[in-house]
């Protein structure tokens, strides 16, 4: 039936560079966007060789400096003519600015970067960096930037509780919040599938808790299950926790650990089955598929407590963070209810209900960590039944347990599971891989979360100033592999970072995902890295109505190439290689289905955009 349509394709000779975003100045290459820009007169060749002046310093911090060399590094003018260049890296207490804000100037004389803190100073060298990389040995334009981050807290979170994942990609993952300005590595250790830090004091949770039988192979909700039987088991060392601690602080990222209590303590519970509900407890197994599960720490027991702030003790004098967080979610009371040991703890304490045990629960420890000198995170379920005194809420349930805490003057940080839960799929498409999302619709696009405001106007002035930050999380229950993680978390990363970074009025999502995002895929892609390539830009997925039709594309990825098909069938790279605007008139009564994708330079692909071409009658 092809033949009875009507195609006119024009313009095919057109060459592909023009078709290209038009080259932007390595300035503008920068992710989180800044808060001001002001470009000079004149240009300047980086040299490698350039010398590094520190002043204002009490000591030349080796991180620093070491992390200056490696930028200047990256220039590829290593000229006679560029020792004479200088980048000043200028510690100054009152400069008058917010805490990690910076201000970078390039000018005939090299760089100068100012600011009141170390971390302000890495933030500059980071701009810097992305600004010398994007001029790839060319020339780089006078410019003065001023900047500072629009949030405090700037989190990405990892679950290795569901899947162990080796020390090398831990390192990888802190690089890549450090090269993009966030600054809390939120670790959740511990999980109803696994535990996976030693603990000294109870050797059983390295030897029995850090294992489970095997792994749900196909998706939870599917009628039938099927398993790999294939035992799984890993956990890190304290000496490989004190490693990934001071890495991460080399980055000037802070390492938050989440113990989960009362609740996804399954796997604890294998190894010392007493700590559960009941005279005689378990046996447990550490959970070989994922969910809510009814066996849960006994919030009777003084046992219990004794445990887990022996737990706590070894985990406070690892990491250093102010922040400690004991989760507090989907921790069912079904065993609660009928143990006596929990019912006596309510009776005893003239508790409500349930709930009210569990806000006892969680006071409780915090009580415990406040008398240690820190502060304790937990989800938003920690509302329930009573907010502990001192306590951070992350909001993940949607914002309303961020609004709440908000009005009762408690610290929040914004994870709603509809925009930052990177385990979700970025588009709903068989072509995508298994992921927890689920139904027609449940997704999280890389728009989807640059949309999102944590700052919501429905709270009052005083009670936004509560919003302290902003995170993302990785669940991993259908994550295995580091290679599915940065498949999960490039480019939605980039995304997190400006929404946590860049001033609401200063955001501009056709900038970021025309010109920036494309430049920094393709830096992934030439360097082999693994990624998602985000689908073509300038069509969508749906139905467009009429009888001529005309689609100007742009590859996500810069340098990519595009292919469509007009057949109906799936494009590949020997079909038609889109160069110009795509034209096509379909006649009255007929319709006609554009497929359209992204190839890069190394052989990636993006999934297909299917747009359906209607010229037939609306019917309503």
């Amino acid at each position: 039936m092809m033949n009875k349509f009507i195609l006119v394709l024009t313009g095919l000779i057109v060459s592909v560079s023009t078709l290209q975003t038009k080259a932007q100045d390595p300035v503008q290459s920068i992710i989180p966007k800044p808060e001001h820009v002001q470009m000079g007169k004149g240009n300047i060749k980086l040299s490698a060789s350039a010398g590094v002046v520190m002043q204002g310093f009490g000591a030349n911090p080796n991180t620093i400096s070491q992390f200056a060399k490696q930028v200047l590094a990256q220039a590829k003018n290593t000229s006679a003519a560029g020792k004479g260049q200088k980048l000043s890296l200028t510690l100054k207490n009152n400069a008058g600015m917010v805490a990690d804000g910076y201000q970078l100037a390039i000018n005939e004389k090299g760089v100068r970067i100012l600011s009141s803190t170390e971390r302000g100073i890495f933030y500059g060298l980071q701009s810097l960096s992305q600004i010398i990389t994007a001029a790839n040995g060319n020339a780089i334009s006078f410019v003065s930037i001023k900047d500072e981050p629009r949030y405090p807290y700037r989190g990405l979170m990892l679950d290795v509780g569901r899947h162990y994942f080796p020390m090398s990609f831990i390192k990888a993952y802190i690089d890549v919040m450090a090269a993009y300005k966030l600054n809390y590595f939120h670790w959740h250790l511990t999980e109803d599938q696994g535990w996976r830090i030693e603990i000294k004091k109870y050797p059983k949770l390295a030897s029995i808790a850090s294992g489970r039988e095997g792994t749900l192979l196909n998706h939870l909700r599917d009628k039938e299950h099927f398993y790999d039987n294939e035992p799984y088991r890993g956990y890190y060392t304290q000496e490989e926790v004190k490693e990934v601690v001071r890495y991460a602080a080399s980055k000037y990222i802070t390492v938050i650990p989440e113990i989960e209590l009362p609740g996804h303590s399954l796997a604890a519970l294998s190894a010392y089955p007493e700590l559960g509900c009941g005279d005689h407890p378990g046996p447990y197994k550490a959970a070989m598929k994922w969910g809510i599960f009814e066996d849960v720490y006994c919030a009777g027991k003084e046992e219990t407590f004794t445990f887990l702030q022996n737990v706590l003790d070894e985990v406070l004098t690892l990491f250093p963070s102010t922040y400690i967080h004991i989760g507090g979610d989907e921790s069912p009371k079904a065993r609660w209810k009928t143990c006596n040991y929990c019912q006596k703890r309510i009776k005893d304490n003239g508790l409500k209900d349930e709930h009210e045990l569990q806000s006892y629960f969680v006071k409780r420890m915090e009580k415990y960590l406040n008398a240690k000198g820190r502060k304790m995170i937990g989800w938003d379920e920690i509302l329930e039944g009573g907010l502990a005194p001192n306590a951070t809420v992350m909001a993940w349930r949607g914002v309303k347990g961020g609004i709440a805490a908000a009005q009762q003057s408690h610290d929040v940080i914004m994870v709603p599971s509809s925009h930052l839960y990177l385990d979700h799929r970025e588009a709903v498409s068989a072509e995508e891989p298994i992921t927890i999302s689920h139904g027609p619709t449940r997704h999280s696009s890389l728009k989807n979360v640059y949309s999102f405001n944590p700052t919501l106007d429905t709270l009052t002035a005083e009670q936004k100033k509560y919003v302290i930050g902003v995170q993302a999380n990785l669940w991993t229950e259908y994550v295995k592999s580091p290679a599915k993680a940065w498949y999960m978390i490039l480019p939605r990363v980039y995304a997190l970072s400006e929404i946590a970074w860049t001033k609401l009025e200063n955001k501009d999502w056709d900038n970021f995902s025309k010109v920036r995002v494309p430049h920094h895929l393709e830096l992934l892609d030439k360097a082999g890295k693994t990624y998602r390539v985000p689908e073509v830009i300038g069509i969508e997925n749906k139905t467009y109505t009429g009888d001529r039709f005309e689609f100007t594309l742009q590859p996500s990825v810069k340098n990519a190439k595009i292919y469509y098909s007009l057949s109906g069938y799936e494009p590949s790279d020997v079909d038609q290689h889109y160069q110009s605007p795509i034209k096509v008139t379909v006649p009255a009564g007929k319709e006609i289905t554009l497929k359209c994708m992204v190839v890069t330079a190394s052989g990636r692909r993006s999934i297909v955009t299917t747009a359906t071409l209607s010229n037939k009658p609306i019917t309503k």
